[in-house]
């Protein structure tokens, strides 16, 4: 599917079957040099069970037009005016890493807007090092292979994926290493300069979910607790085991069992 916002063309995947403004809307994110393939199993099954789905490349992400946009807040609003561009006025809201933080400033700020929030491989902030954020400034590889060498649980990067012949380790690299010169840097300094999530947690409404990889190391874990403080009783949070930060890719069926009971 195509759509267009502030004169950009947007690509977003749908899960099968077209958006129906008649149907609740579920809107999954991607993190930073990732894209619409990162929730491909999730996005389908909800496409064929009274949702309409929307997951969008990013701007600058994957088949999506323009420049990746260099702050938390100016992405959210520009999910927001996607939303409205599809004919909706209210989604739930999936995201991951970086999209995460999409959804919890999105929720925050326009409570009228996010009727459910799930936020995977996700705290409060998400700090970046400068080990990773010089390479990733001068568009090195290894930026990209320590990220991978940190999102996955030790067992996934030999094989075993759900799906015969997919190599995880490979997709979630090669996605990466497909986005634009500059993509991961630029979505790396957004998530080290949101300094906004306990606030934003505070003045979300909406139920919460906080999926948790358990071997997850791109996650300061011991943060965790703040932002469920903050959530209050509109939060809750599943422990994923056998799963990094990657969690909807290595763990698919944990984390569709866990949105289906959230979302309903």
């Amino acid at each position: 599917m195509r759509l267009t916002v502030r004169g950009e063309s947007v690509r977003a995947t749908t899960g099968g079957r077209p958006i129906d403004t008649a149907l609740p809307l579920v809107v999954f994110l991607h993190g930073s040099s990732q894209d619409r393939t990162l929730w491909a199993m999730q996005q389908r099954y909800f496409s064929h069970h009274g949702w309409s789905v929307l997951a969008p490349d990013l701007p600058g992400h994957g088949l999506s037009g323009g420049e990746p946009l260099d702050s938390i807040e100016a992405m959210a609003e520009w999910v927001a005016e996607l939303i409205a561009e599809a004919g909706f006025e209210q989604a739930a809201i999936v995201g991951h890493s970086m999209g995460a933080l999409v959804g919890l400033e999105l929720a925050g700020t326009r409570p009228s807007l996010v009727t459910k929030l799930v936020l995977s491989g996700a705290a409060a902030a998400l700090p970046v090092g400068d080990h990773l954020q010089a390479p990733a400034d001068d568009n090195e590889r290894r930026a990209h292979e320590m990220i991978l060498g940190w999102s996955l649980a030790p067992q996934s990067a030999k094989g075993g994926h759900p799906t015969p012949g997919l190599w995880m380790a490979g997709v979630v690299l090669h996605t990466s290493l497909n986005a634009g010169d500059d993509v991961l840097a630029v979505g790396l300094r957004a998530c080290n300069s949101y300094d906004r999530g306990v606030a934003r947690a505070a003045c979300v409404q909406c139920p919460t979910l906080v999926i948790a990889g358990e071997a997850d190391r791109m996650v300061d874990r011991t943060t965790i607790p703040v932002l469920m403080e903050e959530l209050g009783d509109r939060g809750s949070i599943v422990q994923i085991a056998s799963a990094g930060h990657a969690a909807m890719v290595e763990q698919p069926d944990e984390v569709l069992d866990a949105l289906i009971e959230f979302l309903g």
